[in-house]
C-alpha cells in the first residue's frame, strides 16, 4: 500500500501535469498528452483515448509500451483513426451512453448480466493479453461527454498485471477534471482556427479542410521523427509539436487576399505577371499574425512566410530573405529580395514544405491528376538536397507508413 507521502507526492506531480495541460492549445497533442500522463498516474501498460462525434465514437490515439518496446527506437505504433456507433454493447460505447466508469478486473471474465462484452480480436492479432482495464467517461461540468478514456494492465513494480483500485479511480477521477477543463479551453482553440480556416476554404476550393489536416499531421509526424533523430529534450519536443500542428494550418491562409480571377484560374496557367500575385500569398499571410503576441504567431507566420522558400536558395523559391513591411498588399507583388536558403529558412517552414508538397503531388486537383503514393514519395526523396531539407526528408522518408494512414484518415473531396 502507498504511504501518505507517496501519495502527496503523487497529488504534487498531478498537479504539475495539470498546469502543463492548461498551456497545450491543440486538441490532438492534448488528448494524446491526456492518455500519456493518466497512464503514468497509475502505470497502465496501455490505453486508448476517443472523442464522441454525434453518434459515433472515434479514435484518436492508442498506446502500449509492451508493443512499443518490440520496435526499433524512434519507431511509433500503427497510426489509428477510425469509429463506431454508440452502443452498449461496446465497453466504451457503454460508457458513453451511461456517463458511467466502468473497472473491470479481468476482460475474459466480464460477467453474462453485463450489457457490454470484450472483443479478444484485437488481442489474438497483436499477442496481447487485455486483463485490468479501467475505462472512464470525459465529462465536462454540464454533463457532456467529450471522449472516453480507456486504460489497461496496470502494473506493479514487479511488472505483474494487478487491478485497478479505488485508490486508482481517486487519483484518475481528480485528474479527470482538470484534463476536461484543459480540453475545453483547447477546444474553443480549435473552433476558432476552424472559422479561420473555413475563411480560406471559401475562397479557395484547394485549401479543404482535409488538405490542412493532412498538412498539419504530416508536419507533426515529420518533426517527432526529426526531433527523435537530433535528440531534442522532450520538454522542447512537447511545446514545439503542440505550435507546429496548428500553424501548419495556416500555411496558405494568404490565399484570402489574392483576387478569385487569379486564385481560381484552371487554364492556360498563369502568365508571369499573375504568378508574382500569387506568390504574394506568402506576405499576406505573414502579416495576418501582426502583431506578434505569442510562440504560435511566430511559428505561423514563418510558416506561412517561408514554406515556399528552397533549400538550396533556387530561383524558384519565394519570397526569400523580404521584410514584410516592404510587401503592399495592394500592389500585391512581392518585392526583390536575396534568396533564403538552407537553416536560414526557419525547421517549422522546411518542415511544411515537405508536407505541403507531398500532399500537392498525390492529391488530384482542378489542374492536375493525382501522382500515385509511390511516385509522390520518389519525388521527395529526389528534390532532397535543392527543394528541401535533406535531413526533413530523411524523417519523412522514414515515416512512410503514417503518412500513408494519415492520407486514409483525410481523404480528399474529388475535384470536378
Amino acid at each position: 500500500m502507498p504511504t501518505s507521502k507517496e501519495n502527496e507526492d503523487k497529488l504534487q506531480k498531478i498537479m504539475e501535469i495539470e498546469r502543463q495541460l492548461n498551456e497545450i492549445q491543440d486538441v490532438d497533442v492534448l488528448l494524446e498528452r491526456i492518455l500519456t500522463e493518466t497512464r503514468h498516474i497509475v502505470n497502465a501498460d496501455a490505453g486508448s483515448i476517443y472523442v464522441v462525434e454525434e453518434d459515433r465514437i472515434k479514435i484518436k490515439y492508442g498506446q502500449n509500451d509492451t508493443h512499443l518496446k518490440e520496435l526499433a527506437p524512434g519507431e511509433k505504433l500503427p497510426y489509428s483513426c477510425f469509429s463506431f456507433p454508440i452502443n452498449e454493447k461496446q465497453i466504451c460505447g457503454y460508457v458513453a451512453s451511461t456517463g458511467k466508469s466502468v473497472n473491470i478486473e479481468d476482460c475474459y471474465e466480464i460477467p453474462e448480466s453485463e450489457p457490454y462484452k470484450f472483443n479478444k480480436n484485437s488481442d489474438i492479432m497483436t499477442n496481447y493479453r487485455t486483463k485490468s482495464m479501467y475505462t472512464f467517461p470525459l465529462k465536462n461540468a454540464n454533463g457532456t461527454i467529450l471522449g472516453v478514456l480507456q486504460i489497461i494492465n496496470k502494473l506493479d513494480e514487479n511488472g505483474t498485471v494487478i487491478s485497478f483500485d479505488e485508490e486508482d479511480e481517486l487519483f484518475i477521477g481528480h485528474f479527470a477534471v482538470s484534463a476536461v477543463q484543459a480540453l475545453g479551453h483547447a477546444y474553443l482553440t480549435s473552433n476558432m482556427v476552424k472559422r479561420m480556416l473555413k475563411m480560406a476554404e471559401f475562397r479557395d476550393p484547394k485549401e479543404t479542410y482535409p488538405h490542412v489536416e493532412r498538412v498539419s499531421s504530416f508536419a507533426m509526424e515529420i518533426y517527432d521523427r526529426w526531433a527523435f533523430n537530433h535528440n531534442v529534450p522532450q520538454a522542447e519536443v512537447q511545446k514545439y509539436r503542440d505550435n507546429l500542428k496548428i500553424a501548419a494550418k495556416f500555411h496558405d491562409v494568404g490565399k484570402v487576399g489574392i483576387s478569385d480571377v487569379i486564385l481560381k484560374k484552371t487554364f492556360p496557367r498563369f502568365t508571369e505577371e499573375e504568378r508574382n500575385i500569387m506568390k504574394g500569398h506568402t506576405c499576406i499571410g505573414a502579416q495576418l499574425f501582426e502583431p506578434i503576441e505569442s510562440s504560435l504567431d511566430v511559428m505561423a507566420q514563418e510558416i506561412a512566410l517561408h514554406h515556399h522558400d528552397r533549400w538550396d536558395g533556387g530561383e524558384n523559391g519565394y519570397p526569400g530573405n523580404i521584410k514584410l513591411e516592404d510587401f503592399s498588399i495592394r500592389d500585391g507583388v512581392v518585392p526583390k529580395a536575396e534568396p533564403l536558403s538552407g537553416k536560414d529558412i526557419p525547421l517549422s517552414a522546411r518542415i511544411v514544405a515537405v508536407a505541403d508538397v507531398f500532399d500537392a503531388l498525390s492529391h488530384k486537383r482542378c489542374y492536375k491528376e493525382s501522382w500515385s503514393m509511390d511516385d509522390s514519395f520518389e519525388e521527395i526523396q529526389n528534390s532532397a538536397g535543392s527543394h528541401f531539407d535533406p535531413e526533413v526528408v530523411y524523417a519523412f522518408m522514414q515515416i512512410k507508413d503514417r503518412i500513408c494512414a494519415i492520407q486514409m484518415a483525410f481523404p480528399d473531396e474529388d475535384y470536378e
